[in-house]
């Protein structure tokens, strides 16, 4: 494809965007097409020679589109939020257009340096301090994977340049809440802690925060059976109810025992662009690494977390591998992003972050994240003042947990209620929502946050569920 042909397909496909984008709301949420049905509309060989532009279109309507779950419907309330800002998708585009090879600064300053800048952009929105320095990683499971390993080889006076693990005289743990993201069990398995030294440590019975008492009774009690308290994870808006755990106190508990404390703020780090909300993250200032997505309820394209770290000279350390073709005279006086995370290559996705900032403007997203937080304190009072309706957990964002909870209707009986009410939304193609369990029994979660997503939008779903939750 030549540049011209480029230009006049690239036109017809920026338009066919736009449509999409305009009819996203009258498309079914979720997608109903059963497993094969993408694939079984696909050729089953390559194509040998060039084929139109038409034909892919067509597929696109025919075959990809309604293989879609449609996160940018008002009706999507599923999961987390997981945006799309157009403005981000032209810095996305723009990336894979100039097609810049990041993997040392010499081979592309602009996308080292537009990096620094958007970081530290984003450090001061959120109001973290200059001791913070930030990368940007694919996602919220790299970032904490890479905060493990940072936490591993401070705690085992870093093993890497010798024995590694194997050569630890004593096993590594691991503390989180049981109402942390599956992330960080998997970061703990691949950075070699093994299951058996990851630590779920009790949670308030109300609020779903871990308890630092807890907390220091678990390392205190692995201190003295040999064991080696390595890292704390602080969880900022827990997967299933936004639940805060307390960093402050964490921290406090972690430096008695020289622990490492890594805070996954994955989708309320976004709140830390508002100063009101920013009590909920007190005293990460006195934690080691924080994690979070622009990538969900801000608003930027996939792909697109945040890593910030107050140590890193320790992260390099743990990180860097310079082969001689790699090296250039640059070297001492430049950011090197291969050494801050686990890739040597790596996308210009700056840009994303870059054009959503500049052509949205920051008031704009704040005041959608306003929004948002206003739609959950509406729906939190609508479901409370329900009979028969319950609010679970305290709504502390934009993520809502309720249950329909008819007389006499308990334990598995209840379940099946729940989860029957939960399908048929879904299946409705009006909205989707996400059950999960809490205290052993399912519930359902309405996490708002879509950018399309207003207040007559939100009054409809609480209509819809109480309407299907009646149903026979």
């Amino acid at each position: 494809m030549t540049p011209e042909e480029f230009r006049a397909a690239a036109h017809e496909l920026v338009d066919w965007v736009a449509d999409y984008r305009l009819g996203v709301a009258d498309r079914p949420v979720q997608s109903v097409l059963r497993p094969g049905q993408v694939r079984s509309r696909m050729p089953a060989h390559a194509p040998a020679e060039p084929q139109p532009l038409a034909e892919l279109v067509t597929m696109l309507n025919e075959a990809v589109v309604p293989g879609i779950t449609q996160t940018q419907s008002p009706g999507f309330y599923g999961w987390f939020p997981s945006n799309a800002a157009l403005a981000s998708v032209l810095g996305d585009h723009v990336s894979s257009g100039v097609a810049a090879l990041g993997i040392t600064w010499q081979s592309a300053p602009a996308l080292t340096e537009v990096e620094q800048v958007v970081t530290e952009w984003l450090r001061e929105l959120c109001g973290l301090s200059d001791a913070w320095r930030g990368a940007i990683q694919d996602t919220a499971s790299t970032g904490t994977l890479v905060a493990l390993l940072a936490a591993r080889e401070r705690a085992s006076g870093m093993s890497i340049d010798g024995g590694g693990l194997q050569a630890c005289p004593a096993p590594l743990v691991v503390y989180s809440s049981a109402h942390c993201h599956s992330s960080v069990e998997k970061a703990v398995l691949l950075a070699g802690f093994g299951r058996d030294n990851l630590r779920h440590v009790e949670v308030d019975p109300v609020t779903y925060a871990l308890r630092p008492e807890s907390l220091r009774a678990a390392m205190a009690a692995d201190l003295a059976a040999g064991r080696v308290p390595a890292a704390v994870v602080a969880a900022i808006g827990t997967t299933g109810t936004t639940a805060m755990d307390p960093v402050r106190e964490m921290c406090v508990v972690a430096a008695e025992f020289g622990a490492w404390v890594h805070v996954d703020a994955a989708m309320a780090g976004s709140a830390m662009l508002l100063p009101e909300c920013r009590h909920l993250f007190d005293g990460v200032e006195l934690a080691d690494s924080l994690v979070w997505n622009p990538h969900k309820w801000m608003g930027t394209i996939l792909d697109c977390s945040l890593l910030y770290v107050r140590d890193v000279d320790h992260l390099v350390a743990c990180m860097s591998t310079t082969p001689p073709y790699l090296r250039s005279q640059a070297d001492d006086d430049v950011v090197q992003f291969k050494d801050w995370g686990i890739p040597l290559g790596r996308r210009f996705r700056a840009l994303k972050l870059w054009f959503h900032l500049h052509l949205d403007g920051v008031q704009a997203i704040r005041q959608r994240l306003r929004r948002d937080l206003a739609h959950a304190a509406w729906l939190a009072e609508a479901v409370a003042a329900e009979p028969g309706w319950r609010v679970l957990a305290p709504v502390q964002l934009q993520t809502v947990c309720l249950r329909h909870e008819p007389e006499g209707l308990t334990g598995a009986e209840l379940d099946r209620h729940t989860l029957a009410w939960a399908d048929a939304v879904n299946a409705s193609g009006k909205a989707f929502v996400s059950p999960s369990v809490l205290d052993g029994r399912w519930m359902v979660r309405v996490s708002i946050g879509a950018e399309a997503t207003e207040r007559a939008d939100v009054e409809a779903l609480w209509a819809l569920l109480r309407e299907t939750a009646l149903s026979p």
